[in-house]
């Protein structure tokens, strides 16, 4: 039994929505249809992959492990599209992913040295897409800010740079040199606490369930907006903090908190020599032993 893409995504939105006339919105498909769609999918399987009860629509154990391998699957079909679209050009391409803050051109410049033919194209990536770019192959190499998941990728340190806090210019610790993560316990994060786990352990919001709701902010921009209207803190690397200056929001070195890793990422089933030969540039170009201070407060 061949397995049906079409119908995986189909319980991909299901799956994702936990409800039949949302995800059909979502694909603009009939709901009838989409329901014989995955009654399909099931009798192929042999297996109910959603719970249809008065609860509404949940996933079955088997449709929780369906769920967790169709992702993967779908991403590495589209990979396997845009890679076959590529070679089939006239022009060699490589597309590399990177993170704000991070400068790319010294391994560009080396790379396209040895591969002058070679058409090299950049995709700004968000800590949200920033390993799904590789999966889904529209990056074939990426500069990522770790944590990642590193699952079926190759990857290559490159550097650890500190992290900042970014304060409204009138707040009260603005004129500070430097805080400690406990000075920001009572301060509302812009970004999802575990990526500042150590705000996250002291922060005063989570406790009794007294923390908003924070919608999703993909963009620097955004977030410092937000910042500087007051609304917030956010903690970011300090490459990024640096890259994207204001005067009305002001960065503070935190004492206590870990720096952010920097490394190339490349799924590791690639054998491309393009990739192997951007690695080596950006290893020899990109790759520092050292951290770097955080600028004084402007006070």
């Amino acid at each position: 039994m061949d397995l049906d893409l079409r119908k995986l995504r189909y319980f991909v939105a299901v799956a994702q929505e936990l409800h039949f006339g949302r995800a059909a919105e979502r694909l603009h498909i009939a709901q009838p249809v989409l329901s014989r769609q995955i009654r399909s999918l099931e009798d192929d399987l042999g297996a109910e992959v959603f719970d249809r009860g008065r609860r509404g629509t949940l996933l079955t154990p088997a449709g929780e492990q369906l769920l967790e391998d169709a992702l993967p699957l779908l991403a590495s079909a589209q990979a396997l599209t845009r890679r076959v679209r590529s070679a089939a050009q006239d022009t060699q391409a490589l597309t590399i992913g990177f993170m704000p803050g991070i400068t790319v051109t010294p391994a560009m410049v080396a790379f396209t040295a040895h591969h002058p033919d070679v058409s090299v194209r950049l995709l700004r990536t968000t800590w949200d897409d920033q390993v799904e770019v590789l999966l889904d192959g529209r990056a074939d190499v990426s500069i990522v800010r770790l944590p990642v998941d590193r699952k079926g990728l190759q990857m290559r340190p490159l550097f650890r740079e500190p992290r900042v806090v970014m304060v409204p210019a009138a707040h009260p610790l603005a004129g500070r040199t430097s805080v400690s993560i406990k000075d920001l316990a009572a301060e509302h994060l812009l970004q999802n606490p575990d990526a500042v786990p150590e705000w996250r352990d002291v922060a005063q919001e989570p406790q009794g369930g007294r923390r908003p709701e924070v919608p999703v902010i993909l963009q620097v921009e955004e977030k410092l907006e937000m910042v500087a209207a007051g609304a917030g803190v956010c903690v970011l690397p300090l490459s990024t903090a640096n890259f994207y200056t204001r005067p009305d929001v002001i960065p503070l070195r935190v004492e206590d908190i870990g720096p952010n890793q920097v490394a190339l990422a490349w799924v590791a089933a690639r054998r491309s020599r393009l990739v192997h030969d951007f690695a080596q540039a950006a290893t020899e170009t990109l790759a520092r032993p050292h951290t770097e201070d955080p600028p004084p407060s402007s006070d």
